[in-house]
């Protein structure tokens, strides 16, 4: 029996603090699914849209864009799914498909279910990350993406053999999803920047080289340099002002840089080295023009999870539930947050 009250994380008003209250639970729509929500989890636009007050104008609101749990309740016309299937999906602005609550809304064209070798925690920790890598390279239909042709599609595995990529921040979530699609997309040098502390992990993703992120932007140029002629692709998960501009030296001319955050790059850079193109992706697959690709992409998550090809992200766990956000999007903030992903538990709210 789904209940008709459920606990949710509100943010009551523009730039308010977090609160735990009662919201209805929703019910599906055509092509909808109403998941209990076991795991949710923290990306930073969370709490930029408490801190800058960015996106949202309506409130009181939910937000959080990871989930995955158990299917409750199916809307009209949905097929391949049934109740008690174990499914992750992202999430979206609008309220009911928010994921800091206890029950809420999919989609089900971009909902995969989550096979026997992940759990349900490490299972929220892929959409958001995994669709920003994604649209960001291999969106054929929008614009905001590299255009490369998708790995996960008939024919794209080991498509880029013999090119290079150079991912910025390969610790983040955005930058380990990117690394693994570069691997299954054939790319023979994945270089990276991030701490040093976890080369071991993202060479296990993929990485050819890992280069410190302290390095100076010119050192950092010259280190990329040294290591392969010509880069046409760089993706850049961190896009701060700081990295953008090395990636925009690195890129090639004709190559492209993919940036999670509005342009910062230095003027006179752009006039000196024109031809140089730079795509901002929005990385949600519930996004209209960014639904097709979303759609081939969960058609296919189930299997690349069961294969090990994609993996999550490790998990740390938050205590208290929905309660327990606040407290570690305060940790996120304050750069707190190395090589995990903060996962909380709704149902565990007190």
């Amino acid at each position: 029996m789904v209940p008709t009250q459920q606990t949710a994380l509100l943010l009551p008003e523009k730039f308010g603090d977090w609160t735990v209250g009662s919201v209805d639970v929703p019910t599906p729509g055509p092509g909808q699914l109403l998941v209990k929500i076991e795991a949710t989890a923290l990306n930073p636009v969370d709490w930029k849209i408490q801190v800058y007050g960015m996106f949202i104008e309506n409130f009181p609101s939910i937000v959080g864009f990871d989930a995955a749990g158990t299917v409750d309740a199916i809307g009209k016309g949905v097929e391949g799914f049934a109740v008690g299937d174990k499914v992750v999906y992202q999430g979206f602005f609008v309220n009911p498909q928010a994921t800091f609550q206890q029950y809420g809304i999919a989609n089900a064209d971009v909902t995969a279910k989550i096979p026997g070798n992940i759990t349900v925690d490490e299972a929220a920790t892929i959409p958001l990350g995994l669709a920003t890598a994604a649209l960001g390279l291999f969106d054929l239909y929008a614009a905001g993406s590299a255009k490369l042709f998708p790995p996960w599609v008939e024919g794209g595995r080991g498509k880029y053999a013999g090119k290079a990529i150079v991912i910025f921040g390969g610790a983040s979530s955005v930058g380990q999803y990117t690394i693994q699609l570069a691997k299954l997309a054939g790319f023979s040098s994945i270089i990276t920047t991030a701490s040093l502390k976890n080369t071991e992990l993202l060479e296990s993703f993929g990485a050819t080289h890992v280069l410190d992120r302290t390095l100076s932007e010119a050192a950092l140029v010259a280190e990329v340099a040294k290591i392969v002629p010509a880069v046409e692709v760089v993706y850049d998960a961190i896009s701060i002002a700081s990295t953008q501009n090395p990636a925009y030296d690195i890129v090639a001319p004709g190559g492209t840089l993919v940036l999670v955050l509005p342009d910062q790059i230095d003027a006179t850079k752009k006039s000196a080295a024109s031809g140089k193109q730079i795509v901002n992706v929005s990385g949600n697959v519930n996004i209209p023009d960014r639904r097709k690709t979303g759609q081939t992409l969960y058609s296919k998550l189930t299997a690349l999870l069961e294969e090990g090809a994609i993996k999550p992200n490790r998990v740390e766990l938050l205590p208290n539930g929905l309660a327990g956000i606040p407290e570690g999007l305060e940790r996120m903030k304050k750069d707190q947050v190395s090589a995990v992903k903060l996962v909380a538990q709704p149902q565990e709210t007190v």
